[in-house]
């Protein structure tokens, strides 16, 4: 688990020790931190605080970076905007690089070019023994995490409550604008973000963006000053010393984190694919919230006796709660009592969540999938022959290619597709599913004869893919064909979870007598399903490949847009957070940095191998030019392959001799 905060950037300088430092000048804002001296701190566990800044190289074409880190007090900042200020607005490019403020230092590491530019980049490195963090938040990696969107949290809050964040509306061109600070400030989910990053000994660096203030083109250089030396000294005191927050949730966030990612570590142990704590609060206030139903209104989930099984957790002790085995599972019910809700809380249970969230507590295997049909997505290579066998005009389906995909052949190459990228479970709603992909009755097979009929229903395949490692849970409302191939069925009433897997294997085998069992028809020999051959990234359309660097816009959490190409990833249900869709976009761009860079891996390949990178560098290893981003947050690997998959400029195909 490497320091985030000790991996060297590209283009880093090299670190200034404290006898480096110039010693700051007094200055309103000293005051502000009163417990501090005008000296340079020191970290007291011992360490050298990182204080680094950045340096362009000679290939970096970001525009606005210094050519070199400046170093100032927070006076001499001050005096620089008064200097600059009416000035156009190219010469707030004099304030990049590094201001040592009493507690922290202040980095301006992207200065934009013009006041209709994206903001300015901009980010504070407090020392180990100014923030105080207590060494229990530290370790083990998901309470640093969870210690670091906590002050994330807090750190947005404190610009929100001063208004910090509120951009000042120009009355005509020449009036003044700008002026607010942007924080990316986390939802319900607890993950890695470049917001604030934490490191092994305490030492924390928050990243945000100011709108630098500008009256026509020209600097509002006072209007800066009080935004950088006087409210920003304020919204770190507040945020990010551990003396100045709430120790008490600051350690509730953490325990509730260790514990989720202790829950999810048992699940391979126990032979489970999920698992949902007594009490939980499934149902959310409303269909545009995350935030749980008011507890009055709120049924709390509790596991039927047959299927219970009790974590022991570092601190919330012994924990009661259902647990969802491998292989087969189904959840059944009448209309609007709960099956789909279950479902998405398993969904969005790959990740950590915040205490008060009603779902803490419901984790999942985190190689589970969302799979769904998708009308119109673009398919490029995959094997889909299992499920979509001869085609109209004798199309082959080994290496399907279609960019008008029709539901079934969606839903295939999506299964496909996320076994390719190491799922280990599928979770599967019926009503986001294709019919004709999931299900075939004996009447529909007496009118359409096999050999007029590609499909294989995927109940065929459920079992082999069980077999295979692959589990499957499975939300069913309309058809009983599934109740001969599930392990477990669940029944939800009212929101109350009943095992009824002894009911539905018997009604089972009566149906199975009178209709000819699940959907197999006579003397048909079943196809078998197989994972599917590894596919490469074989290459980019002209209009991709030919550019320097992809022009990437995020303005969605389900799209992203590189160059002039937009990537649909609205049916892409794990993506939580448009932080994790802006990662997934650099993660495209990384990908196609790749391309020219020796022999081309397979997509799994490419997929450990940034996994690899970002356990290593962290989210900056993803980004051109390793300019430090505040607006990241760490999507999986299942989300990144799917963006891929999507791309439609992308030529994927398989490898030959895997």
């Amino acid at each position: 688990d490497p320091d985030p905060l000790q991996v060297p950037r590209r283009g880093e300088s090299e670190v200034k020790r404290p006898s480096d430092w110039p010693i700051p000048l007094s200055c309103a804002c000293c005051n502000l931190l009163n417990s501090e001296t005008h000296a340079p701190p020191v970290d007291q566990s011992g360490g050298t605080p990182r204080y680094t800044g950045h340096i362009r190289k000679a290939e970096d074409d970001a525009p606005g970076w210094s050519p070199g880190p400046r170093r100032g007090s927070p006076a001499q900042l001050a005096s620089e905007l008064e200097r600059i200020d009416g000035k156009g607005y190219g010469a707030y490019h004099d304030i990049a690089g590094g201001w040592d403020f009493p507690g922290f230092t202040l980095w301006v590491d992207r200065v934009q070019g013009d006041p209709y530019a994206s903001p300015s980049r901009c980010r504070v490195v407090v020392p180990a023994g100014t923030a105080g963090l207590p060494s229990h938040l530290l370790r083990p990696r998901p309470r640093r995490l969870a210690c670091a969107d906590f002050l994330a949290r807090r750190f947005g809050e404190a610009v929100a409550a001063a208004g910090g964040d509120v951009r000042a509306a120009a009355v005509g061109w020449a009036g003044a604008k700008g002026g607010e600070m942007g924080v990316d400030v986390p939802g319900q989910y607890v993950l890695e973000r470049t917001a604030v990053q934490v490191g092994h000994e305490g030492h924390v660096e928050a990243r945000f963006t100011v709108a630098l203030p500008a009256a026509g083109r020209s600097v509002l250089g006072r209007w800066a000053r009080s935004v950088l030396t006087e409210a920003l000294p304020r919204y770190v005191n507040a945020a990010l010393r551990h003396a100045s927050l709430d120790a008490a949730a600051l350690a509730a966030h953490a325990d509730a984190a260790e514990d989720a990612a202790a829950a999810r570590a048992a699940l391979p142990a126990l032979g489970l694919v999920a698992f949902v704590a007594d009490g939980a609060v499934l149902p959310r206030a409303d269909g545009a919230s995350q935030a749980p139903m008011p507890a009055a209104w709120a049924v709390l989930s509790r596991a039927p006796e047959s299927q219970a099984v009790v974590l022991t957790l570092p601190h919330a002790g012994r924990v009661r709660g259902l647990g969802i085995r491998r292989g087969v599972t189904l959840i059944v019910g009448g209309g609007f009592h709960g099956k789909s809700t279950l479902l998405q809380a398993l969904e969005g249970g790959v990740y950590d969540r915040i205490p008060g969230d009603g779902r803490e507590l419901v984790v999942t295997d985190p190689r589970a999938v969302k799979i769904r049909a998708e009308d119109g997505r673009r398919v490029c290579g995959v094997d889909i022959s299992p499920f979509i066998g001869h085609l109209p005009r004798g199309r082959g389906t080994r290496a399907f290619l279609s960019a008008d995909a029709s539901g079934s052949t969606s839903q295939a190459a999506n299964i496909q597709e996320a076994v390719e990228a190491g799922a280990t479970a599928l979770l599967i709603d019926e009503d986001t599913s294709a019919t004709n992909f999931m299900i075939r009755d004996a009447r529909m097979r007496a009118l359409v004869s096999r050999g007029k009929e590609p499909i294989t229903p995927f109940v065929e395949h459920v079992r082999r893919l069980a077999a295979c490692g692959v589990s499957t849970v499975m939300v069913i409302g309309g058809s009983g064909d599934y109740f001969g191939v599930a392990d477990t069925v669940l029944c939800m009433e009212e929101y109350e979870v009943r095992d009824v897997t002894e009911q539905a294997k018997r009604i089972a085998t009566e149906f199975a007598a009178a209709e000819g069992g699940a959907g197999r028809e006579e003397g048909r020999p079943p196809r078998e399903w197989s994972a599917p051959p590894p596919r490469r990234l074989a290459g980019l359309a002209a209009a991709a490949s030919g550019a320097p660097r992809l022009k990437l816009k995020t303005r969605a959490k389900g799209s992203l847009t590189l160059d002039d190409e937009e990537v649909d990833l609205s049916a892409v249900e794990q993506l939580v957070e448009i932080s994790q869709t802006r990662a997934v976009g650099e993660s495209l761009r990384w990908a196609a940095r790749m391309l020219p860079q020796g022999p081309a891996l397979t997509l799994p390949q490419m997929l450990d191998r940034l996994d690899a990178e970002m356990d290593q560098e962290g989210l900056d290893a993803i980004t051109h030019s390793g300019e430090p981003a505040g607006d990241l947050a760490r999507p999986r690997r299942f989300e990144i392959a799917a963006a891929i998959n999507r791309w439609r400029s992308a030529h994927l195909e398989q490898c030959t001799g895997s």
